[in-house]
């Protein structure tokens, strides 16, 4: 089994080009395009019933991270995502697909947007084969409940690192 995660937008370990940094929209001093990147998966394991996304950057001066995007309940014959289905009102996220809520307080991808001057910031996109057709959450639902959710109902996972700094 090598169920791994891969994307046409990057490489893993590259910077993220300016389309996929975080929009002037949300007031964090970035003006990129905000289009999350394509992701594409392969050889998801026996029993796995639904998909999961999440991007997640690590260094954010939190104390706990920053999640950048969520997704969950793709379906199990889907087997990428297009760019920019991380926009909710783009009509490009699969069928039956929920975005949850990000630490931006809204579903949908928002993306990186490093402090000024901090070291490159990691933003992990780990894919999710999951044994569950639906998780129970919510648009709302936060983060962290999301990946409790995930914690116990994840059969694999595969991730791919971009980098972002300014």
């Amino acid at each position: 089994m090598s169920f791994k995660v891969v994307s046409q937008s990057f490489k893993d370990g590259d910077y993220l080009r300016m389309d996929h940094i975080l929009s002037a929209n949300y007031g964090f001093g970035c003006a990129g395009g905000n289009l999350s990147p394509q992701l594409a998966w392969n050889d998801p394991p026996a029993g796995t019933k639904s998909f999961a996304v999440t991007c997640y950057d690590p260094d954010a001066p939190t104390g706990s991270g920053f999640w950048h995007w969520l997704i969950v309940n793709i379906p199990p014959d889907v087997r990428s995502l297009d760019l920019g289905a991380g926009d909710p009102k783009s009509g490009k996220a699969p069928a039956g697909a929920l975005q949850t809520r990000t630490d931006f307080g809204a579903p949908g991808y928002g993306g990186p947007c490093p402090p000024e001057g901090s070291h490159p910031h990691r933003y992990l996109f780990t894919v999710f084969a999951v044994g569950l057709d639906k998780l129970p959450v919510e648009a709302d639902t936060s983060a962290a409940i999301v990946g409790f959710y995930l914690n116990f109902n994840t059969l694999a996972k595969s991730a791919i690192m971009g980098l972002a700094r300014r």
